[in-house]
């Protein structure tokens, strides 16, 4: 078995409505651009001003083209397989295709296996809107049925697709835990790795794909917010302010390789972070309501595998979803589980940018973490006009030069699904 702290993180990739590559999603953070505006959606007249950060303008052919490193033989071969696939998974393989190529796994000196190399999907029902979009013809000619619909609606399609694409022979899967998907699938790659299952790990977090009637449902749950600043869309995801009323919907996805010390220390390959600890816990409940002692429980967790002290944690990127229950029970977690430290202790929300991204919100979030720990800074949190804790150590309306040697990231789910896990530069 390898060593718990012996996980690297030697690539990643994002599309996301903020960037479309992991040097425009950098900027992005760096300015504080917010990608969360109106959508003109023309499915229906009860949803034609949704509020959202939205990927626009992506291309497959001309993602394709700004990965250098590809031959126009696998070009074309990726066209071939992916062309006819739905958006998502399109995002999906860009993503991953950025993460693989970053990480220097096509190199002849670092090539690895393709037995020896694991795969996994981090999201589920991933498939929604593509469902939504083919079930009105569906009713008027249900003969014309795409006969590739019966392998495009399972979430496993993007197993072939992208293990065809990298020639991927080892352990895959897909992790589910609703918001805390990302997070779940890193812990579940460093397991991999761990246990010596696999030398490397590619993870991708598809993109969530809502439909007209999921975000409907969200509304009616009251989990979805817009009302209030319904005419500054960029105001309406305010994570930790006294006036925020929940969640704003974004789209992204995102990528990482894992990898052991196979490459790492055998030929002194370069890496982004390092991968301490990793926790997962349930508080036992089908509601979407938090809970206090299982979010500290879960960071308690990560701490100790790290085996870091709590003082040496630098900064949190925090769940911050904008929800009120949601914020106040995350940072009253933050305050208990740090003690002394708390009011030391950095936080932002990356989602005060990118939106919600769900599915992919984890491996979204430490992509952010792993550019400002490696750029030295704290992006902004946006919209915090009124924090809801005034000891609180929040970053500001601009991004604030700082160094970060430890950082932990925070991901939490509907039915009770909690998640931290703990990075360190070196």
């Amino acid at each position: 078995m390898i060593e718990k702290s012996n996980i690297y993180i030697s690539g990643m990739g994002i599309i996301s409505a903020i960037g479309s590559d992991v040097s425009s999603f950098s900027n992005s953070l760096i300015k504080g651009k917010s990608g969360i505006d109106y959508e003109i959606n023309n499915t229906s007249s009860n949803f034609s001003k949704n509020i959202i950060a939205k990927i626009n303008n992506f291309n497959l052919e001309n993602s394709l083209k700004k990965i250098t490193d590809l031959s126009k033989k696998k070009k074309e071969f990726i066209l071939h397989i992916s062309k006819r696939s739905p958006f998502f998974i399109q995002t999906s393989i860009i993503a991953a295709l950025q993460a693989w190529y970053h990480s220097k796994l096509h190199k002849k000196k670092y090539k690895i296996l393709p037995e020896r190399i694991g795969l996994i999907i981090a999201g589920h029902n991933t498939t929604q809107n593509y469902q939504y979009s083919l079930y009105p013809e569906f009713l008027k000619k249900p003969e014309y049925l795409s006969p590739r619909y019966a392998i495009q609606f399972m979430d496993s399609n993007q197993i072939g697709i992208l293990s065809e694409i990298f020639n991927i022979r080892g352990e895959g899967f897909i992790t589910g835990g609703a918001s805390a998907s990302g997070n779940i699938g890193i812990i579940h790659g460093m397991r991999l790795i761990q246990n010596d299952i696999v030398d490397a790990c590619l993870i991708i977090s598809a993109m969530t794909d809502l439909s007209p009637m999921e975000i409907q449902a969200f509304r009616v749950i009251g989990a979805m917010g817009g009302k209030k600043f319904y005419n500054f869309p960029k105001k309406t995801c305010r994570p930790f302010d006294k006036l925020a009323e929940g969640f704003i919907y974004g789209q992204a996805s995102a990528a990482l390789l894992l990898e052991g010390n196979k490459n790492i220390k055998n030929y002194n390959k370069p890496y982004l972070a390092r991968l301490l600890g990793g926790a997962i816990n349930l508080h036992a409940t089908a509601s979407a309501e938090p809970d206090l002692k299982n979010e500290i429980n879960v960071m308690n967790s990560a701490l100790k595998q790290s085996g870091l002290k709590k003082n040496m944690i630098d900064y949190l990127n925090t769940h911050g979803s904008s929800s009120p229950l949601g914020d106040k029970i995350e940072i009253s977690a933050i305050k208990k589980v740090y003690k002394n430290h708390f009011t030391k202790l950095w936080l932002n929300s990356t989602k005060s940018l990118t939106g919600h991204c769900l599915y992919s919100a984890g491996i979204v979030e430490i992509i952010a973490s792993i550019i400002q720990m490696k750029k030295k800074f704290i992006h902004p949190n946006l919209n915090l006009e009124f924090p809801i804790n005034n000891q609180a150590k929040f970053s500001g309306k601009k991004s604030i030069p700082i160094n970060i040697n430890n950082i932990m990231s925070n991901s939490f789910g509907f039915s009770g699904i909690n998640s931290s896990i703990i990075l360190c530069k070196k």
